[in-house]
């Protein structure tokens, strides 16, 4: 009965206790700091004897009072620890130790982290409770007493892991990068691994690495999902489509590496809140979600330094700041000149007639910036506010000058967005989040040729806005149904303008589109079978269109270390991009946005069907998919022809059969995987000469090596890759007439470049500089063997010799980079 009527009562420190009892009872107790200083418990009652607070104290502590005479007591620990407070945190799920938990004791400065295993120890100076955080795991806490025993304790925690959010595998390719059972992608920045040839973790650098993406010019700004185009995926950053991806005019994510939080990537079997795109899906959230405490970074490596903070400002509201610029225009280091011999071959830069500088003298300044800010605010339990704001630059002047002549010519490309994101949590079961977003491009030019007075300026510009309502409802534990409306009204314009002779013309095509979405989610409570089927109902006013789109997610378990998983979508795209010359904006970023009109630009629209098996067990990971892809209103102008079709506008359609493969195996710190993608990739245009032959990124065999070992806090990852070559078109002779200089070829994509092949290296080291202070030192070099890949090539008449020339586009040369990084 003691015991339990203290517990409504505030715990103190056991020294403070001793104190009261010393005053109120005229005694003195003699002790070991070290040996009571864990303990903190309810005080006994005032009223109780001197015997029964004693007896009370002996019961709860199970320390000893030894009565040396009648006013004096030493108090001693028979099963003394002579030794700090130690445990160890292990996964409940895969029995592993949690690296980089933090270990805080409660009103105190101390704080320290778990090593590679799981054990982290901390000195007997307080009976404060002892919390536990983790990213991936619940927050929790421990008294010291639990820790002061012979042997170091162990805590099993359960991950965070939400019903839908059931993976196939944690670790995919690499630490932090997970495949749902719904068929997604997820990569979680925070706790990314390493992989070959990336220092940092960019996320469009990343997903590269995932079996079916691939860029066949390497660039992040010509990713190609399944034989897709870029343009054809979906890029979304909090809700807020992004028009543009890359710095460096691609060899650069634009999303800041230290920011993201989530990467959901969908190549197929989409959610029906998802439009706008007919190959792949890439969601990008930095919201975290809960209110975390305050830290910050800042990094530099051989391009560019970046800036990232998070401000706790109440407990139930942060701010997020990041910020990146380049160092290009202050330093030019072998990582910037090895980017710029990639990106401006071919271009107005080195003088795309002849592919070399002339006798006259030119500059390049460059650089590039990136500025994201959020806030995150809970209103009460139920409610959170969400605003996010991301601005994106790259600016290139070039000048050209002789003794007599100067020329400047300019590129600027700049994006902008924000969204406003309120959620409501009306009971356990039924939610609602309303979100309204905008989205701005504009990638302006300005090029002065030096040989004559021309003057060519040309504009591309893309305003995105809409509002989208979602609600969600669990009818029990199995089931939920989601509904939703979407509006969104996108406005294009482009410019181009000619001084001499004088020319110019603007055009600018506005269309708003409405969407109606249901979805139904089911899944058992063993998580052996999971369903998402949604409807997708778009209609677009300006034609008067209505298309339906359903969506299928199905994953099955078949035993204990198959899953059968089947995915299934149609979809619809309006806005893609198109080249009209390939000199348009310096060659450089010569595509441009355009909206489909449903006359000449038809609403591109897409099927795809994928049936794919997973095999798990003893660290072994291997999965297999078969998948059929077809896209029709596509035009021949979006897919970059350099032959006979580069001026035609014709209105065709590609179909896709394909297979990827992936094996995967851990070996404690090691770990390594292969995987092989195979395309059969077709257009067809039939108002074209040759109807059906191979598509522009068709890539028929692609494999990926890498292996990763990881030690404490060292980490290195060695990779390879290997391709077929992209289709090009060959002259059927190389000589033209002299009275019409144009090129004879053979049929379209008649052959291929050489195969591609490049190996990758990358390290990283990371050091503790005190309790809440890192240091995580990266390099890497890319194309290590510096090998010399042509990933283009076309063909020009040379009009000295009335001959037909090739010029060929080179893969980035050996590369190396470095990156320092300082987390507090």
């Amino acid at each position: 009965m003691l015991g339990i009527a203290q517990k409504d009562r505030k715990e103190i420190p056991l020294k403070n206790i001793l104190g009261l009892i010393s005053k109120d009872h005229q005694v003195r107790f003699s002790y070991i700091e070290d040996e009571i200083v864990v303990y903190a418990l309810t005080p006994p009652d005032k009223n109780w004897s001197l015997e029964e607070k004693i007896n009370y104290l002996k019961r709860i502590t199970r320390l000893q009072f030894k009565r040396i005479s009648e006013k004096y007591f030493t108090i001693y620990d028979d099963k003394k620890v002579d030794k700090p407070l130690c445990g160890f945190l292990i996964d409940a799920v895969s029995g592993k130790g949690i690296e980089n938990a933090l270990i805080k004791i409660e009103k105190t400065d101390f704080t320290t982290f778990t090593e590679a295993n799981g054990h982290f120890t901390i000195p007997k100076i307080s009976s404060e409770k002892i919390q536990i955080q983790h990213q991936g795991y619940q927050t929790f806490s421990i008294s010291p007493e639990e820790l002061n025993v012979p042997d170091c304790p162990k805590f099993r925690l359960q991950p965070i892991l939400q019903s839908l959010d059931e993976v196939i595998t944690h670790r995919y390719l690499t630490t932090g990068i997970s495949k749902k059972n719904d068929g997604t992608i997820v990569i979680k920045p925070k706790k990314f691994g390493l992989l070959p040839g990336l220092i940092e973790p960019d996320v469009l650098q990343t997903m590269q690495q995932i079996p079916g993406i691939i860029s066949i010019d390497e660039t992040i700004s010509n990713i190609n999902v399944r034989g897709g185009t870029h343009d054809q995926n979906l890029f979304l950053w909090n809700g807020i489509r992004m028009f543009q991806t890359g710095h460096f005019f691609g060899l650069i994510s634009a999303f800041n590496p230290s920011l993201a939080q989530n990467i959901t990537i969908s190549k197929n079997g989409s959610s029906a809140f998802f439009g706008e795109s007919v190959s792949s899906l890439i969601d990008i959230s930095s919201q975290a979600g809960n209110t975390e405490n305050t830290n910050a970074s800042l990094s530099s490596n051989m391009i560019s330094a970046e800036f990232y903070s998070k401000i706790k400002i109440s407990d139930n509201s942060n701010f997020t700041f990041s910020a990146r610029r380049s160092l290009t225009d202050i330093f030019q280091s072998p990582t910037y000149r090895s980017y710029s011999n990639r990106i401006f071959q071919n271009t107005v830069i080195t003088d795309l007639t002849t592919n070399a500088i002339v006798g006259y003298k030119s500059n390049v300044d460059f650089y590039f910036y990136d500025i994201t800010a959020q806030f995150e605010q809970k209103i009460g339990t139920k409610h959170q506010f969400n605003i996010d704001v991301i601005a994106i630059e790259n600016t290139l002047k070039f000048d050209q000058s002789t003794a007599t002549l100067s020329k400047n010519s300019a590129l600027e490309q700049e994006s902008f967005g924000g969204s406003l994101q309120w959620k409501t949590n009306w009971n356990v079961n039924h939610s609602t989040e309303f979100k309204a977003y905008f989205s701005a491009y504009d990638l302006n030019s300005t090029n002065q040729t030096l040989e004559s007075n021309q003057i060519l300026a040309q504009k591309n510009k893309v305003m995105d806005y809409g509002f989208q309502i979602r609600n969600t409802n669990r009818i029990n534990d199995q089931f939920t149904i989601n509904t939703g409306y979407q509006l969104n009204e996108i406005g294009v314009t482009n410019f181009d303008e000619i001084n001499l002779p004088l020319f110019s013309r603007t055009i600018t095509n506005v269309l708003i589109s409405h969407a109606g979405i249901a979805e139904g989610v089911y899944e058992t409570e063993s998580k052996k079978t999971f369903i998402r089927g949604g409807l997708r109902a778009n209609y677009f006013d300006k034609f008067g269109l209505f298309l339906a789109e359903p969506r299928l997610q199905f994953s099955q378990a078949l035993g204990n270390h198959w899953r059968l998983e089947i995915l299934g979508e149609q979809k619809s795209q309006t806005l893609s991009q198109i080249i009209d010359l390939q000199q348009d904006f310096l060659g450089v970023e010569k595509r441009r946005w355009t909206l489909a009109n449903d006359q000449s630009i038809p609403v591109q629209k897409s099927n795809q069907l994928s049936v794919g098996l997973s095999f798990k067990k003893n660290n072994w990971l291997i999965t297999i998919d078969n998948f059929y892809k077809k896209i029709t209103g596509i035009t021949s102008s979006s897919q970059g022809f350099m032959n006979q079709f580069e001026l035609e506008r014709a209105i065709g359609d590609y179909q896709v059969l394909g297979s990827e493969f992936l094996i995967q195996k851990s070996f404690n710190r090691f770990y390594t995987w292969l995987s092989y993608a195979y395309n059969d990739n077709k257009y067809d245009f039939k108002t074209l000469n040759s109807t059906s032959f191979p598509n522009n990124f068709e890539v028929t065999h692609a494999v990926s090596w890498a292996a990763m070992y990881e030690w404490k806090k060292v980490k290195l990852a060695l990779g390879a890759k290997w391709h077929t070559g992209r289709p090009i078109t060959t002259p059927t002779t190389f000589t033209v007439t002299e009275a019409n200089p144009t090129i004879v070829y053979n049929a379209p994509n008649n052959e291929k470049l050489k195969d591609y092949f490049q190996v990758n290296f990358s390290a990283s080291k990371e050091w503790r500089l005190g309790a809440t202070t890192r240091l995580q030192t990266s390099a890497s070099i890319m194309n290590l063997l510096n090998t010399r890949n042509s990933i283009n090539r076309f063909y020009r008449v040379n009009t000295t010799d009335n001959s037909v020339e090739s010029v060929d586009t080179y893969s980035l040369e050996m590369t190396p980079n470095l990156n320092v990084k300082f987390t507090f």
